[in-house]
């Protein structure tokens, strides 16, 4: 005769709903998200901007002898290293705009050290080019960042600064060269008074120097943690995706 052996019957695994989605459960409370604090890298980019844009402002002033274009070249390449970490590190503060503005203001000192340094057939109205697009986006910048004052300032001086040696590189006109100069002299006072600004307050735990945050900037600031953690399940990183 044959035998069959017996065992308990297993309970059957579950059928999803049609379609194939399930509900899952709610794992909230068992979610855990780490937060890294770094210092603020924003006073080593705006110090960074501020140099480099008074050494390029004093070459098309005139101030330094023909043929300095090289030197002047090698003494802001630092300035692409510097600002491509300041980017990277704002990135991981979650500062998309900081980031942002400090990894393009990178690629443009990378690429300004390069032509001057080499000189190619061309090259100054590729950089016209390059200038004219970078205005365009100080212009859009510009218009997102105004609670973050510092940085609008900063984008607000940088847009005719670029504008101008858009046009200077294009055309050629010697005038135009000069008052790219001068705005880059401006560009790096605001650059300088926004990092010593940002470094004071960092040091001394309060604001000295008035930096003008308005709106969610502000609360970032003077906000209470519940604040700083609000909505972080949707903040890039935390999201599944961008």
């Amino acid at each position: 005769m044959a035998t069959s052996d017996s065992s308990p019957e297993e309970p059957a695994a579950p059928i999803p709903p049609a379609g194939g989605r399930h509900h899952e459960p709610d794992l909230r409370g068992m979610t855990r998200i780490t937060l890294r604090p770094i210092a603020s890298p924003m006073p080593l980019g705006f110090y960074t901007v501020a140099i480099a844009s008074t050494i390029v402002g004093c070459l098309q002033l005139g101030l330094f002898e023909d043929g300095a274009e090289r030197a002047v070249a090698l003494t802001i390449l630092p300035a692409f290293v510097l600002q491509l970490l300041v980017g990277w590190l704002a990135f991981g503060a979650r500062d998309v705009l900081a980031a942002t503005l400090m990894a393009c203001f990178s690629g443009m000192w990378l690429a300004s050290s390069l032509v001057l340094a080499t000189a190619p057939t061309g090259g100054a109205r590729v950089l016209g080019v390059l200038n004219l697009c970078f205005a365009l986006f100080a212009l859009l910048m510009a218009g997102v960042a105004k609670p973050k004052r510092a940085l609008w300032l900063v984008l607000c001086t940088a847009v005719p600064r670029f504008s101008v040696a858009a046009a200077a590189n294009l055309t050629g006109v010697h005038w135009l060269l000069n008052l790219s100069g001068t705005l880059g002299l401006l560009l790096a006072a605001v650059a300088m008074y926004a990092a010593f600004a940002l470094m004071l307050e960092d040091m001394r735990g309060q604001e000295v120097l008035p930096l003008g945050r308005t709106g969610p900037a502000r609360q970032a600031v003077d906000g209470d943690l519940t604040v700083q953690l609000r909505n972080l399940e949707r903040h890039a990183g935390v999201r599944r995706t961008l």
